[in-house]
């Protein structure tokens, strides 16, 4: 059976552990078709699952952040041109890693998402230190490493720091999307091999970035929260959860 149709059988996990092993193989003619269909899949779930969310939150009056016209920014489609502005961002970060397939994927079929709480319209938060899921736009990216600064501090975590490898932030921590002060973003790290998948730094599980969404999609968006303490978040999360398909 190949990847795709144990993957829709229920095997999420198992598929990307199986993928994960052929490494760059999984590129070849052999495997590359299968993969990228396990990939649109997974991210067409990706989509459903925040939208699902999203209009959960909006039932319960949850204050999302919106731009000066007042649109909600929770989610962003993507881009018209998505493809060119990949290509931009790829382009301007070949010297020092890939982009992992799964991102480009993210950006292709999601768009962006950020469920923080707009704490300047209400500073009343409704969960506080719940980690809501975050991820930032493709412009957002393209603006960070063409920064005149980026490459410069990315070579320094390469060559000085010893890191060993560039990193690209998508997420604020979880204190910073609560307005406190808090620690390193989480980050996407880029390595010069192409890949699948790719580590998602900082963040509490130490994990891979599907996997981190994964993660949040079992806690309906927000990985902190204890769902035994707060009687708002159990309504929530016992109305969205049985929507929410596996990734």
């Amino acid at each position: 059976m190949n990847f795709y149709d144990r993957y829709r059988k229920g095997e999420t996990h198992s598929v990307y552990a199986d993928i994960e092993k052929l490494g760059e193989e999984a590129f070849s003619p052999v495997f590359y078709t299968d993969v990228e269909k396990v990939l649109m899949e997974t991210f067409r779930r990706v989509k459903l699952n925040l939208d699902i969310i999203y209009k959960e939150l909006r039932n319960i009056n949850y204050v999302f952040w919106k731009d000066e016209e007042g649109n909600i920014q929770a989610l962003l489609r993507p881009l018209s041109d998505v493809d060119e502005q990949l290509d931009i961002l790829e382009r301007n970060i070949e010297s020092i890693g890939k982009l992992p397939m799964s991102v480009k994927m993210f950006y292709k079929t999601v768009g962006s998402c950020d469920f923080s709480w707009n704490y300047q319209d209400d500073p009343n938060i409704l969960w506080e230190l719940a980690d809501p899921i975050q991820i930032i736009s493709l412009s957002d990216c393209i603006l960070q490493v063409t920064d005149q600064y980026w490459f410069e501090e990315m070579e320094e975590y390469i060559q000085n720091k010893g890191f060993g490898f560039a990193f690209l932030e998508l997420s604020a921590d979880n204190f910073h999307k609560d307005n406190m002060s808090g620690g390193a973003a989480y980050a996407l790290q880029l390595n010069y091999e192409r890949s699948i998948d790719g580590k998602f730094l900082n963040e509490p599980n130490n994990t891979t970035f599907i996997n981190y969404l994964r993660i949040c999609f079992e806690s309906c968006g927000f990985p902190s929260i204890s769902y035994e303490d707060n009687k708002i978040y159990q309504e929530f999360c016992d109305k969205v959860k049985p929507q929410l398909l596996k990734i």
